[in-house]
Order: structure tokens, then C-alpha cells, then sequence
């Protein structure tokens, strides 16, 4: 007698570059190929997809650097598809002299991956990929923890960004949608949520609503299940002090502020195309620090087309009187098809980067005030896992944090003996400081 063996499962090597609404794309694309083994050695992959950053010069390289390393480490037959932002923006030049892969794809196609590979061939639609409920997507690096896009494009001019020039102008997805998909993510056990697009307080402005982001908090509220949420990437013209009072108030969203600042000086804020003066922008920073237990997180540029010595003391001085909790640094560079690239008062390469190293030094001192703030407080964090760092210690975050890029918390004491459960909330109390990680004890299971 013969028994038919099953066929072995073809492997896929998945590589999400750039930010967190690159990685909603990847797990749309993984929920397609769900036909496929993961795998994280590429060299026994049958299949290998680069979802691609192309924001500025360092992602840019990182994305193409990416892709060929792969391409020299992949098997004989293997397929190798490179994807997403940089493969749309520069898709002429990149499908000539990257003969190395085999499918290129833009940020149209995600849904459609599994057609592509199939049929081994590019393709780079038109038209908008609005994530829907009917993507079942793959959530990766947590089992407790998602983030929905609100949105794709945008409709600002900033003068250092070609995202509009690729990606488009703003589409938002339907509070209907959005809310069919939490609902479907909670079902599978998901209660932690992050609401991530390029301009989010502008969300449902393309469809007549200037209260999106109102009418997303609402919604989420009744949606039983949902422990705790935030908004990431709210932008200074579309953002409300009445949206602030909103979030505030609300009993899911923590009181989670990130916004991308880019700069202080009234000058540099004209030049960037900002929408927004200087004086409404340190209002609008101070309404949202002064909520109780508030976290404020932003990002600049420094050595930008036109930023004299006294615009970056300037931004110097706010940042270290106002004391952001996380912050991030870019160095200016120029990006084809944007305004700041024309300009002729440009900066020498060597002071930018000095300028940069100058702002990272007094972020990482108001990181560690703010870090500081928390020693002898309790709070209530999400316990991950086991750490990287030692086994006998516990890693966490606090419930307002977003995953990733705020840190981590080395759970160190549990004198109680408490039960542990991965995933779920736990009040704690921090003890002190080691480097840049809060140590805290155990102190109850919420």
C-alpha cells in the first residue's frame, strides 16, 4: 500500500523596513501567503519580500543594502520581491538596475501579493490600498498588541517630505471599517491598540468630518474588549485642544501625545511649511503636558535649508525647558521633489550633524528625567515575556507607552510570588534606575 506524502510547505522570509505602518502593510501581505512557513533563515526560503522604506537617505540604503544581502544569501529558485514605499517612488530606475529581483511592487499592490508571486510578475496600481476588516492579516511581535491604520496619504506640504508625491493625497479608511476590524482583532484576543497614518488628527477630513479622531474614540470606547489605546503621528495644524481634552477624558485612550514637531523657530516653521505658528504650537504642547499622567513624545530636524545659529538655539533652549519625554532626531536631507531640496541656503553636512549629535544630547538628558520622574511611583504596565537581558528578569512597558520605541521595563521583584501571565496588566512600582531601564517590583495583577 502507498501512503501519499504530504507536500513539505514552501518557507517565506518576511522583512518589514521603516515605520509601524510599513509593518501593518507586512502583515497584510503575510496574511495572503498563509499558504507559507515563516522562516527567519532567508538562505532556506522559497520566498523573500522586502517591504521597503524609501522616507530619507539613510532608509533608502538600508532598503536597497537590505534586498541585495538577501539576494546573495537566498537559494537557487527562490523568489525575491521587493515592495512597498522606495519600490514605488523610484520604480523606473530600481526595475533597471536591480536585475537581482525577480517582482517589484508599490504601495497599491499588498492585498494582491499572493497573485503576483503566482504569477511572477510586477505590478504597481493606481489606485489607493486601504488596509480593510477583510484583510486578515497576521499580527506580528505580540500577542496582545495591534496597530490599525487610520489612513493612507496626506494632504500637508511640508517642505522636507516627498511622502505626498508617492503615496498621495489623504484617504481615510471608514469609522465603520476600523471598528469591524478592532472588534475582529479583540475576538482574537488583542486589547491593546495603536492607531498609526501619516497625518492622523486628520483623519476623516477627506471625507467632510473635521472630528475623525473624535468620533474614532467614541466608537473604540463601546468596543468591549479594549483595554487601552493611543494615537500616533498627530499633526500641529489638524490637532484641537478640544481632541486633546477628548483623549484625556477618555477611559481607553491613555493620555499618549506624539507629535511631530520638526521645529520651534517661527522662521523655521515658515520655511518648513508647518501650517502652524510658533505660539499656538507651545500652547498646544503645554495643553497636552498638562493632562494628568501625560506623555509627550515629538521629532525635529536639524540643519534644515535656512536654520541659522540662533533658530537651533532657540529650538535648543525649548526642548530642554519643556522636557519631552521620547523625542527623535533627523538630520536634514534632501529629497527629490520637495521645496527644501531647491533652496540655496543649504547647510554644510558637517554642521548638521553636529547640530543633530547637540539636540540627541539634550533629548537623552530630558529621556532621563522623565524616566526618573517614575522612581517610587506605581503604574500599571503590560508584562511581555522574559527579557533579552536576563532570564530572571521580566520585560514590560507601561500601558501609555507604545510598543518598541519607549522603552522597556526590567520587572525585577515579585516578592508576592503573584502569578504571571504574558500579556496581561499588572500594577507596579519602579525602584530605581539602571542606564536608561526603570527596575520595578510586583506589586498587584489588575
Amino acid at each position: 500500500m502507498k501512503f501519499s506524502e504530504e507536500k513539505p510547505k514552501k518557507k517565506l522570509h518576511m522583512v518589514s523596513l521603516g515605520c509601524t505602518k510599513n509593518l501593518v502593510d507586512s502583515e497584510v501581505m503575510l496574511g495572503k501567503l498563509k499558504d507559507y512557513e515563516l522562516t527567519d533563515d532567508e538562505s532556506e526560503a522559497d520566498l523573500i519580500i522586502v517591504n521597503t522604506c524609501g522616507f530619507i537617505d539613510s532608509a533608502k540604503e538600508e532598503s536597497i543594502n537590505t534586498t541585495l544581502n538577501l539576494h546573495n544569501e537566498r537559494k537557487k529558485d527562490s523568489v525575491l520581491v521587493m515592495a512597498g514605499c522606495l519600490s514605488e517612488r523610484y520604480k523606473d530606475d530600481l526595475q533597471k538596475e536591480l536585475t537581482e529581483i525577480d517582482i517589484f511592487t508599490g504601495v497599491g499592490d499588498y492585498d494582491k501579493i499572493d497573485r503576483l508571486v503566482h504569477e511572477k510578475r510586477s505590478s504597481f496600481s493606481n489606485e489607493v490600498f486601504l488596509a480593510s476588516e477583510e484583510n486578515d492579516r497576521v499580527i506580528t511581535g505580540s500577542n496582545y498588541h495591534a496597530y490599525v491604520k487610520l489612513s493612507e496619504g496626506c494632504n500637508q506640504s511640508c517642505s522636507f517630505c516627498a511622502i505626498p508625491s508617492f503615496k498621495g493625497k489623504l484617504h481615510s479608511r471608514t469609522l465603520e471599517s476600523l471598528v469591524k476590524e478592532v472588534t475582529n482583532l479583540v475576538k482574537k484576543g488583542y486589547k491593546d491598540f495603536s492607531f498609526v497614518s501619516q497625518d492622523s488628527s486628520s483623519y476623516l477630513r477627506d471625507l467632510g468630518h473635521n472630528d475623525g479622531l473624535e468620533q474614532l474614540i467614541d466608537a473604540v470606547e463601546k468596543i468591549d474588549g479594549v483595554k487601552t489605546a493611543r494615537i500616533l503621528y498627530l499633526y500641529p495644524s489638524t490637532t484641537t485642544l478640544n481632541l486633546i481634552d477628548k483623549i484625556a477624558d477618555s477611559k481607553v485612550f491613555v493620555n499618549y501625545f506624539d507629535m511631530p514637531l520638526q521645529h520651534i523657530s517661527q522662521n523655521m516653521l515658515k520655511i518648513m511649511k508647518r501650517g502652524k505658528g510658533a505660539e499656538k504650537l507651545i500652547e498646544l504642547m503645554n495643553y497636552m503636558k498638562s493632562k494628568p499622567n501625560s506623555f509627550v513624545r515629538t521629532t525635529f530636524i536639524a540643519g534644515h535649508p535656512g536654520e541659522s545659529k540662533e533658530d537651533f538655539e532657540e529650538l535648543c533652549s525649548f526642548v530642554e525647558e519643556f522636557g519631552f519625554d521620547r523625542g527623535n532626531v533627523f538630520s536634514y536631507s534632501d529629497e527629490e521633489g520637495t521645496s527644501a531640496e531647491t533652496r540655496d541656503d543649504k547647510i554644510e553636512q558637517e554642521l548638521i550633524d553636529e547640530r543633530a549629535e547637540i539636540l540627541g544630547d539634550i533629548i537623552s538628558q530630558t529621556t532621563i528625567k522623565s524616566l526618573e520622574n517614575d522612581i517610587g511611583k506605581s503604574f500599571e504596565v503590560y508584562i511581555d515575556g522574559e527579557s533579552e537581558e536576563h532570564e530572571y528578569l521580566l520585560s514590560a512597558r507601561k500601558t501609555i507607552w507604545a510598543p518598541q520605541i519607549d522603552g522597556e521595563i526590567y520587572i525585577n521583584d515579585n516578592e508576592d510570588n503573584i502569578p504571571i501571565i504574558f500579556g496581561e496588566i499588572y500594577e507596579v512600582e519602579a525602584t530605581q534606575l539602571a542606564g536608561d531601564k526603570l527596575l520595578a517590583k510586583i506589586i498587584r495583577k489588575v
